[in-house]
Formats: C-alpha cells, sequence, structure tokens
C-alpha cells in the first residue's frame, strides 16, 4: 500500500529514511542516517515475535488477550501486556511494538528519532513536533494534528481506523490515535478503541472506555464530521 502521507513526514532539522524487512516497512527520522542501525534492530525484534509464534502459533491469529509469559522475549511480554489493558490480541500491538524497539535501540545514538510504521509513531524529540491526523473520507482528515512539546517524549502515538489500512478492525471509524508512553499500549488501544465505533453513537462510549485504560495519557477520536478529544492532547489546525 502507497503510504502518500510520509511526502510530508519529513522534519527540517532531521534526516529521513525508509527500512523495509518483510511485513515491517518503517519511516523514520533521525540527526543522521542510521539505516543499518535500524535494520539490525528490526532483524532482532522480528527474530524474537517470529520464534515465539514458531512455538506459540496462536499467538499471531488469537483475538482475545495472551496469557501472561515471564519466558517471553521482552518484546512478546510488552505486546502481552498491552493485550491484556486493551482486551485486544496481541498482534494488535505489533506496529507499535516494533516502532519502540527500534526507536528505544536508535536513541542509543541519535539525540531525536522519530519512527512510524503505518501509523504508529515513537517519538522523541527536542523540539516540539505536530503529528497529523488522517482519517479517511472525513472532512477532517489531514485538516488537524496533535502538537507534542519534547517535555513529553518519548512518547507513543498509535493510530487505527475502521476505513484505511490493511490492519484487521472491527469498528467503522474513521481514526481512532492514542497517546501512551507505551507505544504498544497506544497501539493495541487505538485498535480497541475503534473497535467500539459503530457509528456517530458510539463516538463517546469509545473515548469513555479509552480514557479508563491505564497508562494511556489522552486520545482523539474521528468519525465522519464528529471529533472526541481527552487528556493530554494540544489540537492544532494543518
Amino acid at each position: 500500500m502507497e503510504r502518500s502521507y510520509r511526502r510530508r513526514a519529513r522534519p527540517s532539522r532531521m534526516v529521513s529514511f525508509q527500512v523495509r524487512v518483510k511485513q515491517t516497512d518503517l519511516w523514520i527520522s533521525a540527526t543522521s542516517v542510521l539505516e543499518k542501525e535500524a535494520r539490525d534492530l528490526v532483524l532482532e525484534c522480528r527474530h524474537s515475535i517470529e520464534a515465539y509464534i514458531s512455538s506459540h502459533p496462536e499467538f499471531s491469529t488469537t483475538l482475545s488477550p495472551w496469557p501472561e509469559d515471564p519466558w517471553a522475549p521482552d518484546i512478546v511480554r510488552k505486546m502481552i501486556q498491552a493485550s491484556r489493558l486493551a482486551g485486544t490480541g496481541p498482534m494488535a500491538a505489533v506496529a507499535g511494538a516494533v516502532a519502540s524497539f527500534v526507536g528505544e535501540g536508535l536513541s542509543k545514538k541519535t539525540e531525536e528519532v522519530i519512527v512510524e510504521n503505518g501509523g504508529d509513531v515513537y517519538l522523541k524529540t527536542v523540539r516540539s513536533v505536530t503529528v497529523a491526523l488522517y482519517a479517511g473520507d472525513s472532512p477532517l482528515s489531514g485538516k488537524v494534528g496533535i502538537r507534542v512539546s519534547a517535555d513529553r517524549t518519548p512518547l507513543g502515538v498509535c493510530s487505527s481506523s475502521g476505513k484505511v489500512g490493511h490492519s484487521l478492525s472491527l469498528g467503522w471509524s474513521d481514526a481512532a490515535c492514542l497517546l501512551s508512553r507505551s507505544t504498544a499500549l497506544a497501539d493495541a488501544v487505538a485498535t480497541a478503541a475503534g473497535n467500539r465505533i459503530r457509528g456517530p453513537s458510539g463516538l463517546e462510549r469509545a473515548a469513555e472506555w479509552a480514557r479508563a485504560v491505564e497508562g494511556i495519557t489522552g486520545g482523539v477520536l474521528i468519525t465522519g464530521k464528529k471529533l472526541a478529544s481527552w487528556g493530554e492532547v494540544e489540537l492544532v489546525p494543518i
């Protein structure tokens, strides 16, 4: 799938590059080109996840939370924890978990790093950044963004949609964007919140549910012309 929004995701003070390994397709901005380092991190975390799935095949298909497993690799444990808080299957957290794994690894070599993985973003910056919200056919799509101050990073900003992208969604949201210190959790809760929107009337109920999830610091839900936001969210026009 063409990700045309990436043409606009080029912070002027940073360099941007793409890293692709199998299904993983990352757009990364950093203070220098770290393509090899990023690829090595992708291979490392994919190996951990793939090895776990090899011995636990249901892990990749279940839509229910996975039991805690102290022997699982660290990235898998983060996916499990996120799924249990969100009430989803663990793979609902995989894109966010990979983004944060790569972002945290690259943070050892760059002062600033932004890792985008199919709409799920890990941020660590020294200046404020604005994350644009893309919401399918909604008239609000691409017109509003979330401003994130540097002192709130590292931060995960993750989006899910019932109408955009290839990820499984059971709802009809144009966009569900959640914020958390845990990018894996933001990813899983974005999916779960979007699943709860089955029309304009479901927007407030989904927002109330997501607001109560421990570890979620804010969010934005969009369906049609309606928008709900709460928590540590500063909306700005784009």
